[in-house]
């Protein structure tokens, strides 16, 4: 196929910023068209109409409703688009009565919901009149709609090639295989699928990677990282047997809204040219946080769910008594890690702010008014505070892992590889050290995170080579 046309990309999601926000991959659906847009590409998203979403505000118009019949059951749905939402992209958002839209994502049926949805999208697509190059599916909701492409029931799309990114391997919709039935499919509709219930169950995310042209992480490390035991939360035999198909991409930021220059959510904007108007930012959230105000002391910042993930129990006591500064936490999640967090503040009240929710401006005058920046992540696949961090001129203290590896180096920060609070500790003290003994050495550390470019624009170069090479391979 020549592939020096416009090309014509539908992506499918879950969720997408600004219309619905729950996680990182709203971020990237609601960011990545924008940028595709301008380099020539027609986006269009679809995903489904939640109840949260306000038609008046984001400019909603009814496209259409009808019948369409799934399997034994009719459904009425109704497709709504909107210009408005996303720049440069049209937003199809489906509203059905067998698709519960009052919340974004129900513990109890999600496999249910979803597979339904990914049906309801292609029935739905002749009706809208766009025909994709490329349908790009995200993460394990609406993996299913490759599968269904494969059947050879949608003529629709018989030429439409397919991308498939994962968001974070560890979130998969595995499921019982009488769900098939939800999609009017059996065990028997495609080999995948009978090797897959095989075992008692049906995965989703297998279905994605299996069924699709391309498979692609939102970083270049975690695609090699997903293929081992340790990271590929038991799918890294599939993952291998299909990683010629395997790429990376890392995320990009927002940084119209990531700007420490225009920020209004910190009291003093500063660009590179004026970094030495950060520190106010710091004595700023002490005193707001009721921490003792000084210039001098390092603030070592935390922002984060509050997940086995992120590697908050490697912050111990140790860490906190052997380190030469102050520690802000912000995030919330299970209990066992709120209650840690909050005996180090009662235990350490001189050093330690523990802030127990999520609080966006709060998150934006971390980033600003800290010194470093801390991620002991177990695993990344990209991580955006160690993005924003040095969007804010904060320098990095991580674990080199996934994504965190791709964009953080011995320039912009200081990484630790084994999981252990010995080996944070270390990494944390070689921080300080700079800090209190190099202020030269400092000062370019943060013109260094200052001047890294995280724009999507990159991201989506990386995105539309991927496109065109998908476009120019032999099925």
């Amino acid at each position: 196929m020549k592939t020096n046309k416009k090309i014509k990309i539908l992506m499918a999601a879950a969720e997408a910023a600004p219309l619905v926000k729950v996680g990182g991959l709203s971020d990237v659906v609601g960011s990545l068209p924008k940028a595709l847009n301008k380099l020539g590409c027609d986006i269009r998203i679809i995903m489904p109409k939640y109840d949260r979403v306000d038609i008046v505000e984001y400019g909603l118009e009814k496209m259409f409703s009808k019948k369409i019949k799934v399997g034994d059951k009719t459904d009425q749905i109704t497709v709504w688009q909107t210009k408005k939402a996303i720049s440069g992209a049209i937003v199809y958002l489906i509203e059905s009565q067998g698709f519960d839209g009052s919340r974004v994502y129900n513990e109890d049926n999600n496999a249910g919901r979803f597979i339904f949805f990914s049906t309801l999208c292609l029935e739905a697509l002749p009706a809208i009149g766009f025909k994709p190059d490329i349908v790009h599916c995200h993460d394990f909701h609406v993996a299913f709609i490759l599968p269904l492409m494969k059947t050879g029931k949608y003529e629709y799309l018989k030429e439409a090639r397919t991308l498939y990114t994962i968001h974070n391997l560890k979130y998969q919709g595995k499921t019982e295989p009488e769900i098939l039935n939800t999609a009017d499919l059996a065990r028997d509709s495609l080999v995948s699928l009978a090797e897959d219930a095989a075992d008692g169950d049906i995965n989703f995310m297998v279905q994605g990677i299996i069924n699709s042209d391309a498979v692609n992480t939102v970083s270049p490390t975690y695609a090699q990282e997903i293929m081992t035991k340790e990271q590929g939360a038991g799918l890294e035999r599939v993952i291998r047997a299909n990683k010629e198909k395997l790429s990376g991409i890392i995320n990009g930021l927002d940084l119209n809204f990531f700007n420490p220059a225009k920020d209004k959510h910190i009291s003093h904007q500063y660009s590179p040219e004026t970094i030495n108007k950060k520190v106010h930012n710091k004595i700023d959230l002490q005193r707001m946080l009721g921490l003792p105000e000084s210039k001098k002391i390092a603030l070592v910042g935390f922002i984060s769910r509050l997940f086995w993930q992120k590697g908050i129990d490697l912050i111990d006591e140790d860490v906190i008594r052997n380190s030469n500064c102050q520690f802000v936490f912000l995030g919330s999640g299970h209990e066992e890690y709120e209650n840690h967090l909050k005996k180090l503040e009662s235990k350490y009240p001189d050093k330690v702010s523990a802030n127990i929710m999520f609080d966006a401006g709060l998150a934006q005058k971390i980033y600003a008014g800290s010194d470093i920046f801390l991620m002991p992540s177990r695993f990344e696949p990209c991580g955006l505070g160690q993005m924003i961090s040095m969007r804010y001129g904060t320098i990095v203290v991580a674990r080199a892992t996934g994504g965190i590896k791709d964009t953080v180096d011995s320039n912009t920060g200081f990484l630790f590889n084994s999981l252990s609070s010995k080996s944070l500790t270390q990494a944390l003290k070689k921080a300080l050290d700079v800090y209190y003994n190099d202020s030269k050495k400092w000062l370019k550390l943060q013109n260094n995170c200052l001047k890294k470019d995280f724009s999507w624009e990159g991201s989506a170069k990386e995105y539309l080579k991927l496109y065109k090479k998908i476009l120019s391979s032999k099925r």
